[in-house]
């Protein structure tokens, strides 16, 4: 076996639960060399694991004939996908375009394995990581080790806590009252000078600076963790004694960079979506309703963590 390539979009969370099957490829294909094509502040996230010798930005613009019926390819590209031995694509292809114009370049059709293009939320189907790796036992690879991990080590004593009060969907978040009498209890837990350490991105614009303004003015010692790159983010996260977060990316990146984990859920169900581990606890909101899930229940598990 000579050079794979993965072909990877979606958001954050989708690529970290891909990460186990990119490890499978990695070292479960003789003497391949795995290549993956997905988003820019993604794809850094599999080199910094070690699992991708190259990696390429999917928004390239000569890639965009490829979704196109019957357009004129880019030659270059063309003969980049014909040197692969095999591909492995997770991008939404009902219609067959981007097959067939692989198979245009160059591209073997026993070469080109279309994976899945949508996790189902259905738990009989397994854990997302265990459906996102099923497409690869047609190739004889099957799954042992389905927790995603980045490598990082904390470098010696953890310290504080980070916490991220937010996501790209209202439907799961917990209230910010919540998280504002949470932060406060995990910081008079913390030893002196530690910090509690509030991770958020463009979904929290809006409100995160006056929200955190007030967590100052009662007392809290509190860093703000912009996610200007994945990559600094999680080198931070794998040096906190515990970290917890919504059913979100960042939650997936922190347990993958190896930071104790707290999930917490309502209207999504964590045997599809948790982080993977043993260091991770998913808490579900009974019902599916935030406000039956208690300050004193995710304080005892993020205090557990924290050990």
């Amino acid at each position: 076996m000579g050079k794979a390539l993965v072909l990877r979009g979606g958001a954050l969370g989708d690529f970290v639960l891909t990460l186990p099957t990119i490890r499978l490829m990695a070292e479960g294909l003789p003497k391949a060399e795995v290549e993956v094509m997905g988003y820019a502040p993604m794809i850094q996230l599999a080199e910094l694991a070690g699992l991708a010798v190259a990696t390429k930005r999917i928004e390239h613009v000569g890639l965009a004939s490829f979704f196109v019926p019957g357009a004129e390819l880019d030659p270059e590209w063309c003969a980049y996908f014909e040197s692969f031995d095999v591909i492995v694509s997770y991008l939404s292809d009902p219609h067959g375009i981007f097959k067939g114009n692989l198979i245009r370049a160059g591209v073997g059709e026993t070469d080109y394995f279309p994976a899945i293009a949508q996790v189902s939320a259905d738990a009989t189907h397994g854990h997302a990581v265990e459906q996102l790796a099923r497409p690869l036992e047609s190739i004889g690879l099957f799954l042992d080790d389905p927790v995603p991990s980045l490598n990082l080590s904390g470098g010696g004593m953890r310290s504080g806590v980070a916490i991220h009060p937010g996501s790209g969907s209202a439907s799961k978040n917990w209230s910010r009252a919540s998280w504002k009498e949470l932060a406060l209890e995990l910081a008079g837990n913390l030893p002196a000078g530690e910090e509690v350490a509030v991770v958020s991105g463009e979904a929290e614009e809006e409100w995160i600076d006056e929200w955190l303004a007030d967590l100052r003015g009662d007392g809290v010692n509190v860093a703000s963790w912009r996610m200007e790159s994945l990559t600094d983010l999680a080198a931070k996260l794998a040096g906190v004694r515990a970290f917890v977060g919504h059913d979100t990316g960042t939650s997936h990146l922190a347990a993958a960079a190896g930071a104790p984990t707290v999930a917490l859920f309502a209207p999504t169900d964590p045997a599809v979506w948790r982080p993977m581990g043993d260091h991770v606890t998913a808490l579900r909101a009974e019902d599916g309703d935030w406000s039956r899930l208690s300050v004193a229940d995710v304080l005892a598990a993020a205090r557990e963590r924290m050990g």
